[in-house]
C-alpha cells in the first residue's frame, strides 16, 4: 500500500493530485471506499476552535521532564528548576517553557498497556488498539466528520513531519485525510506548474479525464465514488488558490523563523501557528529521536532545547497575537521511558506511566494533573487512559464525544473510544 508520508519529498504536480486522491490512502478510483453515515453537529461547550497537536516520536522521559522525583535514584541527573507557575517544578532542560508554564497543565498520570512504538503511536492518536480489521480515524479526522468542514479550499487537517503509518482518515472518506507536509520550511511542494503546461491546458485535461469517468461514475452512483470525486476537487481547489500562502514560510520574518528554532520542529511549529491563523482545525507537528535507550544524557539535552525553544516560541506567539484562548496545544507521545537506568546509560520503554501537556484552548494552566508513584513505575492519583486524554482534545473542541459513527461493516466507534474529559482543567 502506498504512503504519501514516505515519498514526501519527490512528488510531481501530477503525483501530488493522484496521491492526494487515489494512492496516498491506499485507494483507486474501482476501489470500494469505507463510509460512515454523517452524524449531526451537536456541540458540547468547547472553547478551542482548533488544535495545534506536537508529537514526540520515539517516547519521552516524563522522569526528565515534567515528572521529576528529586532525591530518588530514579532521577539521574536531570534537576529540577523554577516555573512560571508556583510550586510547579520541571526538567532543567526547558528553562524557556518554564516561563510560560503558567499556561500549561502537564498531566502526568498518563498510562497504556503496550510497549511498542507503532502500537503506541496509533493507540495515542486514535484511542484504538491497532488491528488487522479496521484502521481508526486519528482526531483531525474527527473533528471534521463531527462538526463538518470549515474552509472552501484549504484542509481542515495537516500533518508535518516524519509520519509514517499514520491512521489518517481511517475507516472515513478520503475527503477526511490529513493533508501531508514532508518539511515544513519547504511548504507545499510542486504546486506550480511546468512551464510547458498553461493553466488552460491544465484545465482542460481535468475536463478530460472527467469525460472518460462520465460513464464509471453513471454506472456506480455511490457515495465511495462521490468522495473520491469531491476531494480529487478539493486538491484542485487549493492548488489554484491564494490560501496557498499559508504554507510559505518565507513570508515571516527572519526573527521570527529564528525564534521557533532553526530546525524541522521548530519550523513546524511556525507552520503550525500560520495554519491556525487561517482556521485549519487540526495540525499536527511530528518530531522524532526521543528512543533514548544509549546515553540519555548525552542526547537528551540537544532534542529538548529543539522542544524547548520551539514550544515556548509557539504558546507566546500565540498568546500575543491573541489565539491561545481559542487554540488547543497538546504535547504527546507514544508513553514514558523506565525509571531504572539501564547499563547502557539509557531508559527503556515504560508505558506504565508518562507526561502530556495542555495548554491554551480554555485549559486553566500554571498546574500538574495527577502523579505518578514515587518512582515514577506507574500512574497513581487521577489515572488517564489515552482514551481520556484524547476525550479532553475532543471536549474542548465541543465534539460530542458519545456520538458514534459507523464503519462500512456497521461497526460504531467513538471520537475518544470509552474516554472520559478531564473537565476540571478546563
Amino acid at each position: 500500500m502506498t504512503n504519501p508520508y514516505n515519498q514526501l519529498d519527490s512528488v510531481s504536480r501530477r503525483a501530488l493530485l493522484e496521491r492526494a486522491a487515489k494512492s496516498a490512502f491506499g485507494l483507486s478510483v474501482l476501489a470500494p471506499r469505507l463510509s460512515a453515515a454523517a452524524p449531526g453537529s451537536s456541540r458540547t461547550a468547547g472553547r478551542a476552535k482548533q488544535v495545534i497537536y506536537l508529537f514526540m516520536n520515539g517516547a519521552m522521559s516524563h522522569l526528565d521532564t515534567f515528572d521529576l522525583k528529586p532525591g530518588r535514584e530514579v532521577q539521574g541527573e536531570t534537576r529540577g528548576i523554577a516555573t512560571a507557575a508556583a510550586g510547579v517544578r520541571i526538567g532543567n532542560h526547558l528553562p524557556r517553557l518554564a516561563k510560560v508554564m503558567n499556561h500549561v497543565v502537564a498531566v502526568r498520570s498518563l498510562y497504556q498497556e503496550t510497549a511498542a512504538h507503532r502500537q503506541g503511536r496509533y493507540l495515542m492518536r486514535t484511542s484504538y488498539a491497532e488491528i488487522a480489521s479496521t484502521r481508526h480515524p486519528f482526531l483531525g479526522a474527527w473533528a471534521q466528520k463531527l462538526d463538518g468542514k470549515r474552509l472552501k479550499d484549504l484542509p481542515d487537517s495537516v500533518v508535518i513531519g516524519n509520519s509514517s503509518r499514520h491512521p489518517g482518515a481511517g475507516f472515513m472518506e478520503p475527503e477526511f485525510s490529513p493533508l501531508p507536509i514532508g518539511r515544513a520550511s519547504q511548504g507545499l511542494k510542486n504546486t506550480e506548474s511546468p512551464e510547458y503546461l498553461k493553466d488552460a491546458a491544465f484545465k482542460k485535461r481535468l475536463k478530460l479525464a472527467s469525460q472518460f469517468d462520465t460513464a464509471f461514475q453513471n454506472k456506480y452512483r455511490q457515495k465511495q465514488v462521490r468522495a473520491y470525486n469531491d476531494f480529487y476537487e478539493q486538491a484542485t481547489r487549493l492548488l489554484a488558490s491564494s490560501e496557498l500562502a499559508a504554507f510559505d514560510l518565507k513570508q515571516e520574518q527572519d526573527s521570527v523563523r529564528d525564534a521557533y528554532g532553526d530546525n524541522p520542529f521548530g519550523q513546524g511549529c511556525l507552520l503550525a501557528r500560520r495554519l491556525a491563523e487561517n482556521r485549519v482545525r487540526f495540525i499536527e507537528v511530528a518530531s522524532g529521536k526521543w528512543d533514548h535507550h544509549r546515553d540519555i544524557y548525552g542526547s537528551l539535552p540537544e532534542q529538548a532545547a529543539m522542544l524547548d525553544q520551539g514550544l515556548s516560541a509557539l504558546l507566546g506567539d500565540l498568546k500575543q497575537r491573541g489565539m491561545l484562548n481559542e487554540t488547543l496545544v497538546v504535547l504527546a507521545t507514544e508513553f514514558g521511558r523506565s525509571p531504572k537506568i539501564n547499563q547502557n546509560a539509557g531508559r527503556d520503554h515504560h508505558p506504565g506511566a508518562f507526561s502530556g501537556l495542555l495548554a491554551g484552548g480554555g485549559v486553566r494552566g500554571g498546574r500538574f494533573y495527577g502523579t505518578s508513584d514515587e518512582d515514577g513505575h506507574s500512574a497513581d492519583e487521577n489515572r488517564t487512559s489515552v482514551a481520556d486524554f484524547n476525550a479532553t482534545i475532543a471536549h474542548a473542541l465541543g465534539l460530542p464525544i458519545d456520538k458514534e459513527v459507523h464503519s462500512a461493516a456497521g461497526r460504531p466507534f467513538k471520537v475518544a473510544h470509552d474516554g472520559s474529559p478531564i473537565t476540571e482543567i478546563f
